[in-house]
Parts: C-alpha cells; structure tokens; sequence
C-alpha cells in the first residue's frame, strides 16, 4: 500500500508521465482517464493517478464530463487562437527583456542550441531541442514573474498535441525565425526581437489553424468555430 508519505512524488512522477504523452500526441483531447487504467500502465498504485488528474484539472488539461468521468479538455477554435495571442504577447516580450538582460554566454548557447536543430531536422531530438530554446531565452529574459505566465500557458498549449514541427517544412522556418530573434538581441534592439518573436509565434499558429481546420472529427462552422 502506498502510504501519503511517499503518494506525492509518486503523484509528481505519474503528472509529468501524463504530460509528456499528452505531449507527444499519445494522450489526445476527448480520451477519458481512468485511474484503473493508467495506473496498470504506469505501474503505479490509483492514489498517484488521481493526484495526477487532480494537478491536470487544476491546470485546465482536464474536466469531469458527466457520467464519462475525468478526460482531456478540447479546446475552441476560439480557445485556440486566444492561446496563440497570449503567447506571441508573452513570448514577445520575453524576447525584448532577453535583449536587454541577456549575457553574451546566454546568448551564443542559443545560437548553439539553434544550429543543432538546424543539423537534426525534422526529428524528436530537435523538438525536445526547440523546447529547450525557448526555455533558454525565458531564462535569458530575467523576470520570474513573466516565466510563471508563460509555463502556464504552456500547460494550455499542450492540449493541442504535437508540436507544430512536426509539419512539413515548419521546422527550417522555425529555425530561420530563432536567427532572427537571436540577431535582434544580440544587437541588443529589444523592439525588433520582440517583433521577430512575435512574429515566429504568429507563423506557428497559421500552421497550428491549418492542421486543426484538415482534421475531419472537428468541422468547422459557418461562424468559423470548431464544433
């Protein structure tokens, strides 16, 4: 028997399993959670599955349907694209403080980390590489505050599924737009990084609409929402 003592790392270690498949597409929007289930496939007793879910539904991944029990939110096309704003904002603005705080060391590990996803290509190496980048330029940024924000969002944003990387030809223009945020904050011009960021968000999220608008199990209606 799992004692309280031990439940809650448990329950840490059976959340971050969650998110990395929901990360991954192997967790999708609408899949029930049930605890028998998945604690079977996590090798785990039900208390950390449930406090798995519990941390999910507080971070809006998860709702309760009724008499179907907890499953992974769908988002709105709405939802979607208020996600997108958000984060072009944020992410915008992470830039322009980068650009003013960042330190010459922080700022060629960049260039470093965007090269390697240059030389990768189209591969989960360089999507786990790409989610290190944007972490690095958070933390270059210095504000704890602006961080908080975005790592909130980023929860939301996971409902989505995949990365958009995984999209033909997306990852080399991903890679294209990192250049050009790194060159404005190298020159240390914080409003063209934070356009060039916002900018990068923005194409993320055209290719983000296409995809949902291709999938045949979320039509869309005359007023332009997925229903």
């Amino acid at each position: 028997m799992t004692s309280d003592d031990d439940s809650t790392p448990q329950g840490n270690s059976a959340y971050a399993r969650l998110l990395t498949e929901l990360r991954e597409g192997r967790l999708n929007p609408g899949d029930r959670l049930r605890e028998t289930d998945l604690a079977e496939r996590l090798g785990m007793s039900r208390t950390p599955v449930r406090e798995a879910i519990r941390q999910l539904e507080a971070d809006g991944i998860v709702t309760h349907v009724p008499r179907q029990g907890a499953s992974i939110r769908t988002l709105g096309y709405a939802e979607v694209m208020e996600l997108y704003e958000m984060r072009a904002v944020l992410e915008g603005t992470a830039a322009r403080l980068a650009a003013r705080a960042a330190s010459y060391i922080e700022i060629e590990e960049l260039y470093e980390m965007n090269q390697q996803m240059a030389t990768l290509g189209n591969v989960p190496e360089a999507f786990i590489l790409n989610r290190q980048f944007h972490a690095g330029l958070l933390d270059a940024a210095k504000n704890r505050f602006l961080a908080r924000s975005i790592h909130a969002l980023q929860k939301a944003l996971m409902i989505l599924g995949p990365t958009t990387l995984t999209q033909p030809d997306r990852g080399g223009k991903a890679v294209e737009e990192h250049f050009g945020v790194l060159d404005a904050i190298k020159a240390r011009d914080g409003l063209l990084a934070e356009a060039a960021m916002r900018a990068h968000i923005e194409a993320a999220q055209r290719v983000r609409v296409r995809a949902l608008r291709a999938r045949p199990d979320q039509p869309i209606n005359y007023d332009g929402d997925l229903i």
